[in-house]
């Protein structure tokens, strides 16, 4: 069987068409797939690693908080970049928007400029175990034992002694028998043995007389 010349030309160029453009698909995809940005954000820090860029231009990179400071400085770069220690998130209540912006120098359809979110961090501290309240002991439903209350000596001492009567104080008036009667019977005794003494001798005077 003869195949005729002209199939040939077509066979060949279609060939040469599919290999060109395999080469120019192949040429095409290869700076695209260089510069590789890859970075990762949780909720209190930040990884970034940046790989396969242009050795001979100057790259840069920055990264930062939207509406807030930034935690990666505007910074050179060459073929590759990463952070040996993840950028610190600053503490936050609400979700944060993180933004990375990459310039490739070589070619500006290589930059990069995207955006993550930043969740709040959960409390990983356990919530204290409630502890168990120990019942308290039954009442006793036996009355108390009730003390017989011992004297106070206290309150004997404290009773105030009754109040002599002054020295000072006027002399009441006497309603009976007053301590001078005695005085007075014993001088009238003696003035009547003294008269009777007298007497008697009077007497014996005058009969001697006689």
């Amino acid at each position: 069987m003869t195949i005729p010349r002209r199939s040939w030309r077509g066979a060949g160029t279609f060939a040469a068409a599919a290999i060109v453009g395999l080469a120019g698909g192949v040429i095409t995809a290869g700076p695209a797939a260089a510069h590789t940005p890859t970075w990762a954000v949780t909720c209190s820090e930040v990884t970034l690693n940046l790989t396969a860029y242009s050795a001979e231009a100057t790259n840069e990179v920055t990264v930062s908080v939207v509406g807030g400071a930034d935690l990666l400085a505007t910074t050179q770069f060459g073929r590759n970049f990463s952070t040996k220690t993840p950028l610190q998130l600053p503490e936050h209540d609400k979700e944060l928007t993180v933004r990375l912006v990459v310039k490739a120098g070589d070619d500006d359809r290589y930059s990069v400029e995207d955006t993550k979110t930043a969740p709040v961090c959960e409390d990983d501290t356990p919530s204290p175990t409630p502890t168990e309240a120990t019942p308290s002991e039954a009442p006793s439903t036996e009355p108390p034992a009730s003390e017989t209350p011992e004297p106070s000596e206290t309150a004997t001492e404290a009773a105030p002694a009754p109040a002599e009567p002054s020295s000072s104080a006027p002399d009441l008036a006497e309603t009976g028998s007053s301590s001078a009667t005695p005085v007075i019977g014993g001088a009238a005794l003696a003035v009547l043995l003294a008269g009777g003494g007298i007497l008697w001798s009077v007497r014996k005077r005058r009969s001697a007389q006689h």
